[in-house]
């Protein structure tokens, strides 16, 4: 899993009022869980830009006063106006001592329901899981392609592989939606049969005539 460097302030004057002062200096106020102590910081709102906008999980390498805390984005809040970030909560990185993050959902692949006018439906943008440090998966890959419509991919339909599934195992992750001009698929494949048969039988009869 790929990492990303972050160089923070400690902080120790806490509450509402010091946190506005520092997000109007561009500054997000962050809090470290999960380690021997609870660690309050702070850093420029550019530093989690490849942290906060992306498709994967990272690791963030948190720099404070000399000592580094790897840990990962658990919470993050954004201002409902501006939509900057206003808060971050990470969970530090233990061995042996398992995490919760929600790993993003990557669709790869062009669904067969779309490319027939049928509508594609994201509904899961993120799955939740827990797993240790080690085994925290960067995304959620879903091929796709063969998504028909009327069809979907429940949580249930993921595979886990080291890690666990915290989100409910029968929501609709994504799921293809009929439009006014789909295409009805079994008719589809019923005239792509028939266009092959016809297309042999013309092969067939050119090939007498030319005996």
């Amino acid at each position: 899993m790929d990492s990303i460097a972050i160089k923070g302030t400690v902080r120790t004057d806490l509450g509402t009022k010091y946190a506005k002062h520092l997000r109007r200096e561009g500054q997000v106020p962050c809090v470290v869980y999960g380690g021997e102590e609870t660690i309050h910081f702070s850093a420029p709102t550019l530093s989690f830009r490849d942290l906060v906008y992306t498709s994967t999980v990272h690791i963030a390498k948190i720099e404070l006063d000399g000592k580094e805390v790897e840990a990962v984005m658990q919470d993050i809040q954004f201002d409902p106006v501006t939509d900057a970030i206003t808060h971050i909560d990470f969970i530090q990185l233990v061995d042996g001592k398992p995490v919760t993050v929600n790993a993003p959902v990557r669709l790869n692949g062009n669904a067969r329901g779309v490319r027939n006018g049928g509508k594609l439906k994201h509904f899961m943008r993120y799955v939740r899981v827990k797993a240790l440090p080690e085994n925290i998966p960067a995304s959620i890959e879903l091929d796709i392609t063969d998504l028909r419509i009327g069809q979907s991919i429940r949580v249930s339909s993921v595979e886990a592989k080291g890690f666990d599934i915290l989100s409910a195992a029968n929501a609709v992750i994504v799921t293809i939606k009929t439009a006014r001009n789909a295409v009805d698929e079994e008719e589809e494949d019923e005239e792509g049969a028939e266009g092959e048969e016809g297309a042999a039988a013309e092969a067939a009869t050119e090939e007498a005539s030319a005996e």
